[in-house]
């Protein structure tokens, strides 16, 4: 059977958080974002899209990092790793250094791999929830690695 062929194509943030509602696995859309691509196949059907964003890490948010805070698919081969390369494509022409992501500790990062991107080992976990600002955390709480692109 032949494999489709994806082109990245425009997207709104709007329409990027819609997809996400629906075929993200854990999290729900971020708040907002820099901007959002989307890959489609050659009928024009959405396969997934990409939001990048500020990075949640405040000492990451340097002004050269951007972050890939959601990526989600409707499992279409390809389309993670066609997204991931487009985000660092367009975070590089828009003057950013450094794009960085995080993925759940049993997720395998092929996709990122496949698009150049170096995995930085184990980063953050835990709850977000303290004495003074109690939260409910509605996202996974372990361990996540970390990737990152740099220039």
């Amino acid at each position: 059977m032949r494999q489709s062929k994806l082109e990245i194509v425009p997207c709104t943030l709007r329409a990027a958080s819609a997809y996400v509602e629906q075929h993200h696995r854990h999290h729900k859309p971020p708040q907002g974002g820099r901007f959002a691509c989307a890959v489609a196949d050659e009928g024009g059907t959405v396969r997934g899209v990409a939001i990048v964003g500020t990075p949640v890490a405040r000492l990451a948010a340097d002004g050269w990092t951007a972050e890939v805070v959601r990526v989600a698919t409707d499992g279409h081969a390809n389309a993670c790793s066609a997204l991931y390369g487009a985000c660092w494509r367009a975070a590089r022409a828009l003057g950013y250094k450094r794009l960085i992501t995080y993925t759940l500790e049993d997720e395998g990062g092929t996709s990122l791999r496949a698009s150049g991107w170096r995995c930085l080992g184990e980063a953050g976990g835990g709850e977000w929830s303290r004495r003074s600002r109690p939260r409910v955390d509605e996202h996974p709480t372990q361990v996540k690695m970390k990737w990152a692109r740099t220039a």
